[in-house]
């Protein structure tokens, strides 16, 4: 009877053991948590597709580079006319780099005047005009090959660049996921509308201030997520800036349905503000 209770309580220490462990290995990030609401039928009607949109540049260009796995990067880079340390790194939305991310950069490269702007691409040259590319694109995706584009650019600028995050969206959550792996090198970041890091954790390490602007209508990252990130970064001893607009999430999307001029304009100028304090 000892034996058999001794065996007992040992099985059952084990299946205890294996399913910490499943459940450890197996929970999302938070980037892996927004990827999967292309799943979700609501979410991805809620993204109507997008209206055409063209922009060519004359001062922009594509670039790659190498990242760890020995495949290379692409991405699309704004160079300040005057030698600068200072960098800007764009995430695009769900639907790729696309000209309305290239535009968007621009007007940012623009508005700053003494920034280097590189906007990353994390489908790897693909770029969807339907919601249905954009959520498959989305959802392949993988943490490690996102990782690998992300500290691939970082490398890309070098040791001494001073390194602000933009994105929208996907590119949103992938902002700050930026900023965590620029480590002391980081300066800045803005997300719109993407899913914050829950890891109170991850947020100690975070070596800048952080702006958000977020939709009150977003059924997905709305304002009860959004008060969590405020309570998670203040626990980290961290500044978030929020701003919290009467809109749709991809509010400040031109090429989209659902763009809201007002809230637009005013995300806008809280960002150049922002980012005008930190790329000096």
């Amino acid at each position: 009877m000892k034996k058999l209770f001794l065996l007992t309580l040992l099985l059952c220490g084990s299946v205890l053991a294996f399913s910490q462990s499943k459940m450890a290995c197996c929970k999302q990030s938070a980037t892996q948590q927004f990827a999967m609401l292309a799943s979700n039928k609501d979410f991805r009607m809620s993204h109507k597709n997008p209206i055409k949109f063209h922009f060519q540049s004359t001062i922009g260009k594509a670039i790659t580079y190498q990242t760890t796995g020995g495949k290379d990067a692409n991405a699309y880079i704004l160079m300040a006319k005057n030698p600068t340390n200072n960098y800007i790194l764009v995430i695009h939305e769900w639907w790729g780099l696309n000209d309305f991310v290239k535009a968007e950069s621009e007007k940012i490269y623009n508005a700053l005047g003494n920034v280097n702007v590189l906007d990353l691409d994390l489908y790897d040259g693909k770029v969807a005009t339907t919601r249905e590319d954009a959520g498959k694109y989305m959802q392949s995706v993988t943490d490690d090959r996102a990782k690998a584009i992300i500290n691939g650019a970082i490398a890309y600028v070098g040791p001494k660049a001073h390194i602000a995050t933009i994105g929208w969206c996907f590119g949103g959550g992938w902002s700050l996921q930026t900023t965590l792996l620029a480590g002391k090198q980081a300066a800045g970041c803005v997300m719109y509308y993407g899913m914050p890091e829950q890891d109170v954790n991850r947020l100690k390490t975070l070596n800048c201030d952080v702006l958000g602007n977020f939709a009150n209508k977003d059924q997905w990252i709305n304002p009860k997520v959004v008060a969590k990130f405020s309570d998670d970064m203040k626990n980290a001893g961290k500044k978030l800036y929020v701003h919290q607009y009467e809109a749709d999430h991809g509010f400040a999307n031109p090429s989209s349905p659902i763009y809201n001029s007002d809230a637009t304009k005013e995300a806008y100028g809280y960002t150049i503000a922002f980012l005008k304090t930190r790329m000096r």
